[in-house]
């Protein structure tokens, strides 16, 4: 099985076939040589390949005798020259490449590298599947539902007569080398800041007043952007791809326990908070249309949801769900265009809403709140380091995006309230001329979109969820197995719809507390604890890292406790 043959059996074989060989063709033998030169015919660039005869795949080798010592792996795919140019890659096989010898099976490899989408014809679907890809390793864990599964099962079984004597060939996309380039890293970062959680800044606007709320977005800017910063230099130290990871390596698997946990409960509140906005949307949607009919309650709306969420919460290939939420983008892009384009023409003609306050002393938390549910990305932030192909250069091109969203949020919360005022509901879009037929179909499109991107949102926290209950166990092969956890699916779906019909009737108080209870520890807490025990060298470092941990206490017990007490005052 040795790769280099004895020189001398080279030799004499060479000689051999040469003697039986179409004209033309060598087996790399020179007449009066002891050893196998490389002739003219075989290795020039105008060499005709042995692939062109008859049957040439088949005894390729007898041609090449004369490469097997220059070969370094055994595995090489292809043994004669490759005559092709750079931009071939990006091009359509001609005919002539898918009649050549196993031109069909290449082709077919590489459909099946990319799917049915070519990345040169579809490149917005296709960023928008990889991006989708990212919440496949949330946090930087593998949360995919794959063969791997299955493959360990193979290896944790007893050995018997019946076991394989090689299990099944494990496939990841984490150890893949990133080969994202700057510019589709900025959209995609964009992507994962800008999502349902800007409807909600006009109410926030109108809880805080205009110039306090300002001014909270941008220090939650600022603070979010150095606890991003903390992350990656943990990461850049301990080499973990990760939060979860990083979190064990450096506090030992409790605290990775309680990150995980951390996220599980932030996402679930994203889906109860989205599914919530739908029903509103859809309340006001149909109050419109109806014109004075009894529209279906909001309790109902949501419950309604569950048609379409329990199904989507079924799949396990979340790149799937990539045309519905490239679909739903669409329709958000829509709804904040319409939206700057209303206030700007307002204001203009009318000036700003005599309601407006500069600062709300009443529920001026519940801003905070909500400004941290807004900016809460750091799930994405190490995925999307690790699809870059150039890694050094992420953290300039997140302080870009940090400063272009604080802009885009800032501005379509203060427009909105200096637009409507005292007046502005959490549904901003309620807001608008409810007999003008655009508005109540971007209020239809815009519910849907949400609607939409719920099952992404409740991607991660689910196979979190299901890695703790079913373990390893995959219900690729096993019925069984798939249809409990399609089960456990459904119930925690139908658990999000429950909470979400308890907090309905106030949930601008919702937001807030989800912002403050679930989000602030994952930003302002974990980052500067895990700089502080595992990176932080300097006495200033650490002082940094603890003032950093004791403000997001006292901000998440704070807000969080004021939060339910207005709540309750309010109910």
């Amino acid at each position: 099985m040795a790769d280099t043959p004895n020189s001398q059996q080279d030799v004499q074989a060479a000689r051999v076939i040469s003697g039986h060989l179409p004209s033309g063709y060598t087996a790399g033998y020179v007449a009066g040589s002891d050893t196998p030169e490389p002739s003219k015919d075989s290795d020039e660039t105008e060499a005709e390949s042995s692939l062109q005869l008859q049957g040439g795949d088949i005894h390729r080798d007898l041609f090449k005798i004369h490469h097997r010592g220059k070969l370094q792996h055994r595995a090489a795919t292809f043994s004669h020259p490759q005559l092709t140019t750079s931009n071939d890659d990006d091009d359509e096989p001609t005919v002539a490449d898918q009649l050549a010898p196993g031109g069909f099976r290449r082709e077919f490899i590489v459909r099946q590298k990319y799917g049915r989408f070519n990345p040169a014809v579809m490149p917005v679907t296709r960023n928008f599947v990889e991006f989708l890809a990212l919440y496949g390793a949330f946090a930087g864990e593998d949360l995919e539902d794959t063969d791997d599964e299955s493959a360990l099962e193979d290896e944790e079984q007893a050995p018997s007569e019946t076991r394989p004597l090689l299990g099944r060939r494990r496939t990841t996309t984490r150890a893949q080398k990133g080969d994202a380039g700057t510019t589709k890293t900025f959209f995609t970062l964009l992507k994962a800041f800008i999502g349902t959680g800007i409807m909600f800044l006009p109410k926030a606007f109108n809880n805080g007043g205009i110039l306090f709320s300002s001014m909270t977005l941008l220090i939650v800017s600022l603070v979010t952007t150095l606890a991003f910063h903390l992350l990656l230099q943990c990461r850049q130290v301990h080499k973990k791809n990760g939060y979860g990871e990083l979190g064990e390596v450096i506090g030992g698997p409790r605290l990775r326990a309680i990150i995980l946990a951390s996220v599980t409960i932030s996402q679930l509140g994203f889906v109860c908070a989205g599914t919530v906005f739908v029903a509103q949307n859809l309340h006001s949607f149909l109050q419109a249309v109806t014109k004075g009919s009894q529209p279906l309650s909001t309790n109902v709306l949501i419950a309604l949801q569950l048609i379409a969420l329990v199904p989507l919460a079924y799949i396990r290939n979340i790149s799937k769900l990539g045309p519905a939420a490239l679909l739903a983008d669409v329709f958000i892009l829509l709804g904040l265009a319409y939206i700057y384009y209303y206030d700007v023409a307002t204001l203009v003609n009318d000036g700003i809403h005599p309601s407006v306050q500069l600062f709300n002393p009443d529920y001026y938390t519940m801003t905070i709140g909500s400004a941290i549910f807004t900016f809460e990305g750091i799930g994405l932030i190490l995925p999307i380091q690790s699809s870059m192909k150039n890694p050094e250069k992420f953290e300039p091109l997140l302080w870009v995006i940090m400063l272009i969203i604080t802009v885009i949020f800032t501005s379509i919360g203060a427009l909105c309230y200096a637009t409507f005022g005292s007046a502005t509901q959490i549904e901003v879009i309620s807001n608008f001329p409810q007999d003008n037929k655009f508005v109540n179909a971007v209020q239809f499109l815009y519910a849907l979109a949400v609607m939409a991107g719920t099952p992404v949102q409740l991607f991660p926290a689910l196979r979190i969820l299901e890695g703790k209950v079913f373990g390893r166990r995959s219900g690729k092969r096993d019925a069984s197995t798939k249809w409990k956890k399609n089960g456990f699916r459904t119930l925690l779906v139908i658990f999000c719809v429950l909470i979400a019909i308890l907090g309905s009737n106030n949930l601008d108080r919702f937001v807030a507390l989800i912002g403050s209870f679930a989000c602030v520890p994952l930003v302002y807490v974990y980052p500067p604890l895990l700089h502080y025990k595992g990176v932080a060298q300097t006495k200033w470092a650490k002082a940094g890292d603890l003032a950093l941990m004791a403000l997001g206490m006292a901000c998440m017990i704070y807000t969080t406790i004021i939060t339910i007490v207005n709540s309750f005052i309010k109910s």
